[in-house]
């Protein structure tokens, strides 16, 4: 939702206040109030000025002798070196000239000025803010901030003028003051508050007419034109109008000043103005935009803002009285701008104290509270944290204790191991011999049942060795034993009998392995065996059945 601003340009001759918000690339006005007063200083001024609407979030204009605008030339710094050297140029004027306050901005990048940023400062006196401050206070409203009224001048052009490629002056002249911008399409390239308006012209009546303020006043509005050609309906008439055209020229020398000063603060010396546009109620005098075109050799035209002003939620009064104020409620109507839309172009001078509630409160009160915060947070967390950290501690106690009992059992378990295979290896042994015994005696018992009579034994050895053929490999040697003999000469089928005598080996020794050979002339044999050779399931099922049988035989 937008923010409902006020803007309040308060004359020496003047007072005008604009209320509303920026929204939708307009500016919504929702309360008007003006007033004209004789008086002079700030007090009178606020004084007349009556708003039926209190004037909350007040973006106030400043201008005069008071309010001292400048231009300083920087390199291209950081922020916060910027910042330092400002403060040290405010310090320095403030030392000369007593309390003041200030702001600064950046004027946007200037193609004709490479490796430096040109900085726009305004200062005013602290007096004259605490004069407006209890203005303000008066008719019951609340501080935004203050700001150069050239500031909302450029504000107005910049989103409410016709913005073009080309170079354009607008002045908004007042009774005493005379505030300028010069923009080249929407940037701004120079801010300046003048002493002059049209007093001038009424100042020229006086004296050479010999009358009073109030009466050159009078004659000034009624009578006077700048019309180049002008015909005068009375000698009166004439002589008013041949009396302000000193004044006319110095306002034109104004101008043409400004913009050769505008030249020499911004080097920019090939800068043209193409048109000028005037504003404020010094702009009504009737001819005075043909006089200065005469004199600048450029158009000069009023500005007229309030165009594209949305002014619908205004009362008739309010907008009657807008309609008559129109020329002199355009600064008021850029500061509401500035005020409400916060990309605008911005400075904003602040009194010290309020300057100092706004940093506690904006800056260093949420930093107090941030660090409190944190610290309220680094308590919590470290409450927390502890906790976990006890419980971690606990946790790591009870995974130590199970970690040693788990070690002491690994420990044990590796010397039973170390014990298992040391008697693994005895046990291998042990059946080595055992098994080579047993299976010595059994064959031994065989040979002397079983083998044919014609046969006879030459040797017989037992021996830990691998034989592929009774699938006992290497590195995993079993006892075998070896018969080699031979048969008597003339032996009847000693083929027969030599398998007979094998199957009988083979029924005396279920589940061994055995390999026999016969010589081709049948006159030698041999047998291989094993009963540690590996078993096919077969075997052992052949041999689970054959011990069944024996049993229940």
């Amino acid at each position: 939702m937008a923010r409902t601003t006020t803007g309040i340009d308060v004359g020496s001759h003047s007072s005008v206040a604009l209320r509303g918000a920026f929204k939708k690339n307009t500016f919504h006005a929702t309360g008007f109030a003006a007033a004209q007063h004789r008086g002079t200083g700030i007090e009178a001024a606020w004084g007349a000025l009556t708003p039926e609407f209190k004037p909350t979030a007040a973006r106030i204009g400043i201008s005069g002798r008071e309010v001292n605008v400048r231009y300083t030339r920087v390199p291209l710094v950081p922020d916060w070196q910027l910042r330092n050297l400002m403060h040290f140029e405010v310090a320095e004027i403030g030392d000369q000239s007593g309390a003041v306050a200030s702001d600064f901005n950046l004027l946007p990048q200037i193609p004709e000025i490479e490796g430096e940023d040109v900085v726009l400062l305004a200062m005013a006196r602290e007096s004259m803010l605490a004069e407006h401050e209890a203005g303000l206070r008066s008719v019951d409203g609340s501080l935004d901030a203050f700001s150069p009224a050239a500031i909302g001048l450029y504000n107005a052009w910049l989103r409410f003028g016709v913005i073009e490629e080309d170079t354009v002056l607008i002045a908004n002249i007042g009774h005493d003051n005379i505030d300028v911008v010069i923009c080249r399409g929407p940037d701004l390239l120079f801010a300046r508050n003048l002493s002059g308006g049209s007093r001038l012209f009424q100042d020229a009546i006086a004296q050479n007419l010999a009358c009073s303020d109030g009466q050159a006043e009078k004659l000034k509005v009624e009578m006077t034109t700048l019309r180049p050609g002008a015909t005068y309906p009375t000698p009166n008439h004439e002589r008013a109008s041949r009396a302000i055209l000193g004044a006319a020229g110095q306002l034109l020398s104004l101008l043409q000043s400004t913009v050769l000063f505008c030249k020499s603060q911004v080097k920019i010396t090939s800068l043209r103005i193409d048109r000028v546009l005037l504003c404020g109620g010094g702009a009504a005098l009737d001819g005075l935009p043909e006089y200065l075109a005469g004199g600048m050799g450029v158009p000069v035209e009023l500005f007229d803002p309030f165009r594209v002003v949305e002014t619908s939620a205004l009362s008739p009064e309010a907008l009657e009285a807008l309609e008559d104020y129109k020329l002199e409620a355009v600064v008021a109507l850029g500061l509401a701008t500035m005020a409400s839309d916060p990309d605008s172009y911005s400075l904003e001078i602040l009194p010290g104290a309020l300057a100092k509630s706004r940093q506690f409160w904006g800056g260093t009160f949420w930093l107090i509270a941030a660090a409190i915060l944190a610290a309220a947070f680094l308590g919590y967390s470290a409450f927390v944290e502890k906790s976990k950290l006890d419980d971690i501690r606990g946790r790591n106690a009870a995974i130590s204790s199970q970690l040693r009992r788990a070690v002491a059992v690994h420990n044990e378990t590796t010397a039973l191991a170390a014990d298992s295979a040391a008697l693994s290896e005895l046990a291998h042994e042990l059946e080595g011999v055992v098994g080579s015994g047993e299976q010595l005696a059994r064959v031994l018992a065989i040979l002397g049942r079983d083998l044919p009579a014609d046969f006879w034994v030459q040797r017989l050895t037992s021996s830990w060795s691998a034989d592929e053929e009774l699938q006992v490999v290497r590195a995993d040697e079993r006892p075998i034993l070896s018969i080699k003999g031979r048969t008597r000469e003339g032996t009847d089928s000693p083929a027969v009998l030599y398998q007979n005598f094998t199957q009988a080996l083979s029924a005396g020794l279920p589940g061994a392995r055995i390999n026999p050979s016969l010589t081709p002339t049948g006159d030698g044999f041999s047998v291989d065996l094993t009963l540690f050779g590996p078993r096919d399931d077969d075997a052992q099922v052949d041999d689970e059945a054959g011990a069944e049988t024996g049993a229940q035989g």
